[in-house]
């Protein structure tokens, strides 16, 4: 059984390519297990998610002969005036979205710079000199920990007194408490609250591209020779929710457009690690070994939702798809088993690519662009697995992220083959290229393999090409290709690592004496001409990335 829909279609007609449905959910309706549903080319504007169960299972989702379709959270912004400052303006009354984008293109909030001395006080800051900043504001805090980038909104401007929004603040100062001894960023005895690094929203920080959203009314200063004819601003926070479905397969299909409101709250976005949060509870403090510190983490974080959530779903698909434009996680699989990612891409998303967590069995990302990840949130990872078993991440590309491209919690059986990861830590500091923490297995016939990877050009300083941290256990990293990076590898860790080998890699640096629980075999140091001459190196370089 086949149905058709097209944006310029009627839900009264009977779904056929001369007769298409209008709507999604119509489709739906009529559909049973086997069915397929075409989309026609267009763009379909959801007003609230594409909501998925178990009465969806079987179903494909599929474009229509590679014609381009959309399944975007948007709405087209219209009713635009130009003062004579140049800006353009629109009411927009309930509008709530933290993103624009104007004729595709991403849009920047408006931001300035804290380049001014600040001093913090129980309620917030006093600034030098009186500020005539208005609107919606956020503090923006850079590098809070080497690793972490938060936000917490602004309550109220009054001349040079600064009013924090609670409770983020309050949670900020005892949240971002550290003692750091080692050289490198962040080191010292450091309150991160007291040194935001920028400010955002106001139409006073307006420059050309960006925009802000104040008391119902949008502002945008237009790039030179740029129209308004398409402006786009993200309302869901959720394009698709599938919960305990099977079967289903999407193929073909661009989702975009949306936002993540959460950290607009009073609760701010006090980001820990990874796609991590505070959302209140127990703080506790952990220490590092040989007196290198302590920093206090939630004992319990919150993680940053996914546009698409699929929630102990089996066998779902995602062939030739694009995720792109959305506010927070782009994909999240969490629970279920068998669900593919193919052949597809994921680019210009706020937080982190993709999460597979939640006692997910058998997923896959293969053969899978990942791009300009963590544009808002700078923390986020490209992909992050935690508590998964039997997790495949396969011949992928991964750049331009800002922090780690690859992160691996503790699990079981999980596999990181192939990928090219390239240009990841562009922003932050203490990561690398692929990370691994925690348990892995209770073998190594059962634990975590990390082979045939090239990993290149990670960006700031202070970063590990291959990073296992955090008590790594039971994890063979073999035959990766490791070149431009400011450390290969990292040995000693704390906790420190067990039954982790590295065999057969090269790199173009000598990564330094391991202890005993680490083994080092057959690994070769290359200068940089020999990356490009020698044949391992060019078979692995040759089988990495996607195909």
């Amino acid at each position: 059984m086949q149905f058709y829909i097209d944006p310029a279609g009627d839900d009264s007609g009977t779904g056929t390519i001369d007769q298409p449905f209008a709507t999604l959910d119509r489709a739906r309706a009529e559909a049973g297990p086997g069915t397929v549903i075409t989309l026609r080319a267009g763009t379909y504007r959801l007003t609230e998610p594409l909501s998925l169960s178990e009465a969806d299972s079987g179903v494909t989702f599929q474009a229509h002969d590679g014609e381009e379709v959309v399944i975007s959270g948007g709405r087209i912004v219209t009713g635009w005036g130009r003062g004579a400052d140049g800006v353009w303006t629109a009411p927009v009354p309930g509008l709530a979205t933290r993103q624009l984008y104007v004729s595709g293109r991403r849009a920047a909030r408006a931001s300035r710079a804290l380049d001014m001395p600040l001093r913090r006080t129980d309620t917030g800051y006093v600034l030098p000199e009186p500020q005539p900043w208005h609107g919606e504001m956020e503090l923006v805090y850079h590098g809070v920990y080497p690793w972490s980038h938060a936000r917490c909104p602004v309550e109220s401007v009054d001349g040079a007194v600064v009013t924090m929004a609670q409770p983020a603040f309050s949670w900020a100062s005892k949240l971002y408490q550290s003692i750091i001894s080692w050289d490198g960023p962040g080191a010292g005895e450091t309150n991160g609250a007291d040194n935001p690094t920028s400010i955002e929203n106001s139409p006073a920080f307006l420059t050309e591209g960006t925009f802000a959203l104040a008391e119902g009314v949008l502002h945008y200063l237009p790039r030179p020779g740029e129209n308004l004819d398409c402006v786009v601003a993200p309302v869901l926070e959720t394009l698709v929710r599938a919960d305990n479905a099977h079967d289903i397969a999407f193929r073909g299909i661009t989702f975009a457009d949306t936002t993540w409101l959460r950290p607009s709250t009073t609760g701010g976005f006090l980001h820990y690690h990874g796609n991590g949060y505070y959302d209140g509870g127990e703080i506790m403090t952990v220490t590092f070994a040989e007196g290198a510190g302590q920093v206090e983490v939630p004992n319990n974080p919150a993680s940053m939702p996914g546009a698409l959530r699929l929630h102990g779903c089996s066998r779902i698909s995602f062939q030739d798809c694009h995720l792109t434009r959305l506010g927070g996680v782009g994909l999240e699989l969490h629970g279920g088993t068998g669900n593919t990612v193919r052949d597809s891409e994921i680019s210009v998303i706020a937080g982190g690519g993709a999460v597979i967590g939640g006692d997910a069995r058998d997923c896959r990302i293969d053969n899978t662009h990942i791009h300009h990840i963590g544009l808002d949130y700078h923390g986020s990872p490209a992909v992050l697995t935690a508590g998964t078993r039997g997790t495949v991440i396969a011949h992928n590309e991964i750049n331009d992220v800002p922090h780690a491209g690859i992160v691996v919690y503790d699990g079981t059986s999980t596999q990181v083959l192939h990928n090219l990861v390239h240009d990841t830590m562009q922003v932050l500091a203490d990561g690398g290229g692929i990370c691994i923490s925690g348990s892995q297995g209770t073998s190594h016939a059962d634990g975590a393999l990390i082979r045939g990877n090239v990993v290149r050009d990670t960006v700031t300083p202070y970063n590990y090409a291959l990073y296992t941290d955090y008590g790594a256990s039971w994890v063979t990293v073999q035959g990766n290709v490791i070149h431009r990076n400011d450390n290969p590898a990292v040995f000693q860790v704390s906790p420190p690592l067990s039954h982790v080998a590295f065999l057969g890699n090269y790199w173009d640096a000598d990564p330094g004496d391991a202890p005993e629980s680490v083994t080092l075999a057959d690994n070769t140091v290359l200068t940089e001409p020999d990356f490009a001459t020698h044949e391992t190196v060019a078979s692995i370089v040759a089988a990495a990335g996607r195909h």
